[in-house]
Order: structure tokens, then sequence, then C-alpha cells
């Protein structure tokens, strides 16, 4: 059985949805496999998946979809 890195918690098996963040630029990969830490919920990668959401962020890939997300901010709240 592995074990996460961080806590020593149980490593599991599952589709996750893979979500990067650079400054003002977004996306996200869906059913990409991880291993999951059952105690701390932190994600694993394989160094296959890790390479294909590299090619992901240098775009080499073109979306099968886009959306619009709403943004707010908790110090301008505006309701």
């Amino acid at each position: 059985m592995n074990r996460c890195v961080f806590c020593g918690g149980e490593l599991k098996k599952e589709t996750v949805t893979f979500v990067y963040e650079d400054d003002d630029r977004y996306f996200f990969v869906e059913h990409v496999p991880a291993e999951v830490c059952s105690k701390c919920g932190e994600k694993t990668y394989s160094p296959e998946v890790t390479e294909e959401l590299i090619n992901f962020g240098r775009q080499k890939c073109k979306p099968l979809k886009t959306v619009e997300v709403p943004v707010f901010d908790f110090e301008e709240k505006v309701c």
C-alpha cells in the first residue's frame, strides 16, 4: 500500500480534475488519473500523467470546451 509523503495517509486511485493557476491564466483538465490521500487529500500524479499535464499547459492541445467563470473579490463585495 502506498502512503502519502506529506502525512502518511493511505493513497487511493481516483479520477480527479486538475486545476492550474498562474497569475491570470487558468485551465482545468478533467478525468485525470491520480493517487489521492484519504487523510489530507493531497493528489499525486505518475510521471506519464505529469508529462501530459505539462503538454496541456504548453497549449499543445486544443481544449474540448471553454467555460465562463464569475470572479468575486472578497474585499470589494458588491451585492
